[in-house]
């Protein structure tokens, strides 16, 4: 098999049958290494090092117009033509219609299941990175902290509706792993970890949070799809 598309100008396919995997591993891009390793699909990662500013190169931008990680090409898309695809969020809905996991198929417990995916997208991930800009990055340079104290208070609010929704729960959905829940993990890692903004939330107050998020990290595909795309 050939694969045509101009992003393997840059990063040549070894396995030109498998789907073939660009990102790095950021909160988002751990999202599609932990589905695919929770999913079992064969893959190919490539490492895009967003710090080359890889991620503008032409032929990555032929796949991904916006210029972000993570991406993918499935030689064996829908109705057997390829397909690539950008955006986590979407990834995770399609991986998970390729191979019948981690969504359901019931309607109802379906489109809950993708309204969390997109809770995550449009709050956690934008409100814990800004959290991540202004409490280690070059925001952390700014006088004015009150950026950094509204990021820091929606950060908590978000963290205080997931802990209400685990409650009564083990995952996201009920008893059931989810991309809901794949789609969260690496955030919160973030945010605690690297965005060194633990304490700054009061993390360890979410006691319903702390428990998915250990039982999320216990996971054998979860710990080698955060490793995925990482330096050598």
């Amino acid at each position: 098999m050939t694969l045509n598309h101009p992003i393997f100008t840059r990063w040549p396919a070894r396995h030109a049958d498998r789907i073939q995997l660009f990102s790095l591993p950021t909160p988002n891009g751990v999202k599609v290494g932990i589905m695919l390793e929770e999913t079992g699909l064969a893959y190919e990662p490539h490492r895009v090092d967003i710090t080359a500013n890889e991620h503008h190169d032409p032929a990555f931008l032929a796949l991904n117009p916006n210029g972000k990680i993570p991406a993918i090409y499935d030689p064996n898309g829908p109705s057997g033509l390829p397909l690539g695809l950008f955006e986590s969020g979407a990834i995770l809905i399609y991986l998970a219609d390729k191979s019948r996991q981690f969504l359901s198929t019931d309607p109802h417990t379906r489109y809950e299941t993708i309204q969390w995916v997109m809770w995550q997208m449009g709050g956690v991930g934008p409100m814990f990175g800004q959290v991540g800009f202004f409490n280690k990055f070059a925001g952390k340079a700014y006088l004015d902290k009150r950026p950094l104290a509204r990021y820091v208070t929606e950060s908590a609010r978000l963290l205080d509706v997931l802990d209400k929704r685990l409650a009564d729960r083990s995952w996201v959905m009920g008893s059931d792993y989810s991309i809901a829940d794949i789609s969260l993990l690496g955030w919160v890692r973030n945010l605690i970890g690297f965005y060194e903004a633990r304490e700054l939330v009061g993390f360890d107050r979410f006691l319903h949070v702390r428990r998915w998020f250990d039982c999320g990290l216990e996971r054998p595909a979860v710990q080698r799809g955060l490793l995925v795309t990482a330096a050598d």
